[in-house]
């Protein structure tokens, strides 16, 4: 165990916004440990800044004055007198040069290693790595400096169609483009090259064999300082919007037994390969046989913890705040126990109507739902601002029951009560895939969406009555502050329709 490790961590620089940055905060507090948000002149007012026990102002709202802005951070770090900092996700969360910039300036990364990022962050470099320690790889090219249309043309021939071109740095869906035919591979090759450049910086780009009918499987992972590590179980992210998870569930209703052991034993072993610490998420690709593969490994907090959280009873922000500060895991591999389903819902602020074109503009009424087994991490309230600057995703909506379709009606239920006024919101889209026969028999592959979604919403569509009644009693709610809202109204679209048995509810009264 490295000495900075082990040191005690007593106030954490939260280096991020919205909900991951009020998720961080309530872990810090459940921990007894300090909490300072650095935020972005215009995040100064929102949700996250007035649950902050203590703010400081990193700059203005472009991420490279603010949230990319290392030496902001790291002054702020310093200013505050701060032992550590959690980077969340996105932004420098997956930085080496920020991991090695904060250890060089005597405080804690709440995260991996550098090296371990570093080899991990370039998807080429942890192909490498994993087949060195056996853990399976889609057949597919490299080499370290890319593949280059020569290549790409050969490595066709070879594997077959269809291919799928990947980014080697970077994620969140980008330069990446599947071909399936040998006239598309040369666009497609130079638009994933140039949508990785202008992403990344990096233009290096992979290619892999593509397998229909997919699952996209992840595995938690935990590892502390002394070398033990842990599998948390997997989670299914299989329902994706090119190539972005928008549905996650735990566990996956695909996955055997003996299929999560394998997939856990990988996990662990993948993560040994590159000397990792802290929590982190090792993705597969998962055939209709059960065969899987690695695609990589995200050295993080993912978007979607809350599932294995609710699932295993275990609290990922805060084993990461005791890892780092050199304590042991939370638990040995025999205590955890997967107890029920959990299904997590990314609510964005984009019309899925008009192509999921993001939405910006002043919220007037938001009503989040409750009730039993329904969890929420918010990142807005009634009068906040969305702005154009960030990523979207406004809340995650999460539900828990004994059994996976307990969760389903949950979760239906519960976005059903969903009012953001203002704005659009995914909500109505999320519903509409939790209500299809194939989600419900727990059959959805990574092809659903382009196939079964396709359509949505049906030609002249309108939001039904309850939608219409839930966002004008939202309204008139509101209007007690300080007059009616205008603008925009998103609501759920009511109850299930397979369970009649409960009526129509705002914010699950």
């Amino acid at each position: 165990m490295s000495r900075l490790a082990a040191r005690p961590i007593r106030r954490v620089l939260v280096a991020n916004r919205g909900e991951i940055a009020v998720r961080v905060m309530r872990a810090c507090e459940e921990a007894d440990l300090e909490a300072v948000l650095a935020a972005s002149e215009i995040d100064a007012t929102g949700f996250a800044a007035r649950t902050a026990p203590e703010l400081v102002v990193l700059g203005p709202a472009p991420p490279s004055e603010s949230y990319l802005n290392s030496k902001r951070i790291l002054a702020a770090a310093r200013e505050r007198r701060c032992d550590a900092i959690h980077p969340g996700y996105g932004f420098l969360a997956e930085n080496p040069g920020f991991a090695a910039a904060v250890a060089d300036a005597g405080l804690i990364f709440i995260g991996p290693p550098p090296g371990a990022m570093a080899m991990m962050g370039d998807k080429i470099a942890a192909r490498q790595a994993m087949e060195q320690a056996g853990v399976p790889v889609l057949p597919g090219v490299t080499g370290r400096a890319g593949v280059d249309l020569a290549a790409a043309r050969r490595a066709a021939g070879r594997l077959g169609f269809p291919l799928l071109i990947k980014a080697a740095a970077g994620g969140g869906g980008r330069g990446i483009r599947i071909v399936r035919q040998a006239g598309e591979l040369e666009a497609a090759l130079a638009a994933a090259r140039r949508e990785s450049e202008g992403a990344f910086g990096d233009g290096r780009v992979m290619l892999e064999r593509f397998i229909e009918e997919a699952r996209h499987i992840e595995v938690q992972v935990l590892a502390d300082h002394e070398g033990n590590c842990i599998h948390l179980g997997e989670r299914e992210c299989s329902i994706q919007r090119r190539f972005q998870k928008i549905v996650e569930e735990a566990p996956s209703p695909f996955v055997t037994a003996a299929l999560r052991q394998r997939l856990g034993e990988t996990a662990v072993a993948a993560a040994r390969a590159c000397g990792y610490v802290n929590a982190g998420t090792v993705e597969f690709l998962v055939a209709p046989d059960g065969t899987f593969y690695f695609l990589e490994m995200n050295a993080r907090i993912q978007v979607e913890h809350p599932v294995t959280e609710a699932v295993t009873g275990i609290d990922l922000v805060r084993a990461q705040l005791a890892i780092a500060g050199g304590g042991p895991l939370p638990a040995s591999q025999d205590e955890i126990v997967m107890r029920g389903h959990a299904i997590e819902c990314r609510i964005t602020a984009e019309d899925p109507a008009r192509d999921f074109a993001p939405c910006a503009g002043k919220v007037g009424q938001v009503v989040w739902p409750t009730g039993p087994g329904i969890r929420v991490d918010a990142g807005i309230e009634s009068g906040d601002t969305i702005g154009v600057h960030y990523d979207s995703l406004i809340a995650k909506l999460i539900a828990h029951g004994p059994d996976r379709m307990t969760a389903v009606r949950r979760l239906d239920r519960a976005l059903g009560s969903v009012v953001v006024l203002g704005v659009e919101t995914i909500v109505p889209y999320l519903q509409a895939v939790l209500r299809h026969p194939l989600f419900r028999a727990g059959q959805a592959t990574t092809a659903f969406v382009a196939r079964e979604m396709a359509g949505w919403p049906p030609p002249g569509e309108t939001l039904p009555d309850e939608a219409l009644v839930a966002a004008a009693v939202a309204e008139v709610l509101g209007s007690s502050g300080g007059g009616p809202v205008s603008g925009r109204a998103s609501a759920g679209t009511g109850p299930d329709p397979w369970d009649r048995s409960d009526r129509f509810r705002v914010g699950g009264s």
